[in-house]
């Protein structure tokens, strides 16, 4: 009888150890510790909002429309109270299936019961969007294009995140009776900081729809900061598949590409011709053509305009009086003269975002007669963008300031205050009195030229027109052409810069110019 009590104790005591040493496995397995510390919970995470775009009064340029989202368990009579407010039925039958929390899309936030938890989560972007080929969009979790690009490591690593937390049984079942974990983060503040004005960027949205293909640009002469770029036709970022294949190309900024230049560069003409001490008395006889070099260059009025001086010419644009200017202007100063304002560099915004730097005429292609009579009133092999127009024109209504465009002020972690805000740069490529001049011939070709559709209701501007030609013709073997006119605004205390592209858009002052008086309204209308 000893014997078996002995033989019984040692197989129990066998048996303890074995138990205790699996045991002991276990509580230092990892795995095993992972999963004892989410036992008994079931945790959902309703929406994450990653950092903000902001424009450059930190108003919210994306994540600014709600949208509710509710944290269900499924119990009868949550799932029937919630029934009518659903966004998406056949979603949320699917998840309805499994009898587990889930979280669905609905149309308020006020339920009754206590197994529904409903959060505001920002759409990221909303219905009327503004500023699409600035801010880009985001697949897949990451900046593809634009400021979301641009800035994919700071915006995806500010998150707001809402969870909710419940206790449930072996099962899945969430426990009746226990009290759920709601945790929510405080609201997104960190963000990047743009130069654009929310206001300003809607107005040239606005103005644009007018344009089939093209592109709006508003700066601030004082700092050369972009307070308005739009490019045009727009996308619809929830249907992207559509946009690829538009043969207009809507998903290109057209802000950033090159374009011949045409009349607009007949500033330029003029700028170097004063360098060469050519003053605005120097005068040609129009007659509607010249010859040069054996290739007849014609001015748009085939009749002619007759005598002209630079501020007439200006005025009504006349290609064969700059044809005759540039000759009396040396190569190498005409040209240093363009590079000077920005003809054929590239224009960095931001990291992915570069206004192209278009293409200015060599040396060599200036010491040909026809190619120097092309520069003269911006034809040839010249290119530029929007940006770059854009730009040239501040500098000459800033008194010569060539300020370098600005898009991103920086980053802020507060939505209040900007982190290392770089100050505005600039050049002083022009003196005080060069520009002044220039600003009177600007003045003159608006407000002199009776057929002038740039003239403003409420404000004094200034500006000039193009109709530049591609080489493109159409069906009708008429030649296709791009409409400019970059200008600025008000003349007395100049403080915006605009410059309007309609691309394949015919003449200038029938396309753009309209565009560009309306800006000028509803700008001044805004900001008196």
């Amino acid at each position: 009888m000893q014997k078996r009590l002995i033989m019984i104790a040692v197989t129990f005591m066998f048996m303890f150890s074995i138990l205790y040493m699996r045991i002991y496995v276990i509580v230092r397995n990892n795995d095993y510790i992972e999963t004892g510390k989410n036992q008994g919970t079931y945790k959902l995470t309703v929406g994450n909002t990653n950092g903000n775009i902001y424009d450059s009064n930190f108003n919210k340029l994306i994540n600014n429309q709600v949208n509710y989202y509710a944290a269900i368990n499924p119990t009868v009579s949550a799932a029937e109270e919630i029934l009518p407010h659903i966004v998406d039925k056949e979603e949320y039958y699917s998840q309805l299936v499994y009898g587990s929390p889930f979280v669905c899309q609905v149309d308020c936030n006020e339920f009754e019961s206590d197994d529904i938890t409903v959060f505001e989560i920002p759409e990221r972007y909303g219905e009327n969007q503004l500023a699409k080929h600035i801010i880009g969009y985001v697949q897949d979790g990451e900046g593809v294009t634009g400021i979301e690009e641009a800035y994919d490591e700071f915006l995806r690593s500010n998150v707001q995140k809402n969870t909710v937390t419940y206790s449930i049984d072996g099962q899945g079942t969430v426990l009746q009776g226990l009290n759920k974990d709601i945790k929510s983060d405080d609201e997104m503040t960190a963000g990047v900081v743009l130069s654009i004005d929310k206001y300003i960027q809607a107005i040239c949205e606005l103005a644009g729809k007018k344009i089939e293909k093209g592109a709006v640009i508003v700066m601030d002469v004082r700092t050369g900061d972009i307070l308005g770029m739009a490019s045009f036709p727009s996308y619809n970022i929830d249907n992207l598949g559509d946009a690829v294949i538009d043969k207009n190309a809507p998903l290109i900024n057209r802000c950033l590409y090159s374009y011949n230049v045409g009349s607009i560069f007949k500033l330029v003409t003029a700028q170097a011709a004063f360098a060469q001490g050519i003053n605005e008395e120097f005068s040609y006889d129009c007659t509607g053509s010249v010859e040069i070099d054996g290739q007849v260059f014609k001015c748009h009025d085939l009749s002619g305009h007759g005598l002209q001086d630079m501020t007439k010419a200006m005025a009504n644009s006349c290609n064969t009086y700059f044809i005759e200017l540039a000759k009396h202007i040396d190569s190498q100063l005409f040209r240093e003269t363009a590079e000077k304002m920005g003809f054929g560099m590239s224009i960095p915004l931001a990291s992915g975002i570069t206004a192209s730097g278009g293409n200015l005429q060599s040396m060599n292609d200036l010491m040909m007669p026809a190619e120097k009579a092309n520069f003269s009133f911006g034809q040839g092999k010249l290119l530029a963008s929007p940006v770059q127009i854009c730009t040239f024109t501040a500098a000459i209504a800033n008194e010569g300031k060539l300020f370098v465009p600005r898009l991103v002020k920086g980053i802020t972690k507060d939505g209040k205050t900007i982190i290392n805000e770089e100050q505005s740069k600039y050049t002083q490529v022009l003196d005080r009195n060069t520009a002044f001049r220039l600003q009177d011939l600007m003045i003159a070709a608006v407000n002199e030229n009776e057929n002038s559709n740039a003239k403003p209701r409420n404000t004094y501007a200034a500006g000039k027109t193009s109709t530049a030609q591609t080489g493109r013709f159409g069906t009708d073997e008429i030649e296709i052409c791009h409409g400019w006119i970059t200008g600025y605004f008000p003349v007395s205390e100049p403080r915006y810069a605009v410059t309007v592209l309609c691309e394949d858009g015919g003449y200038g002052n029938d396309c753009a110019a309209p565009i560009f008086k309306e800006i000028a309204e509803r700008i001044t209308d805004i900001y008196k």
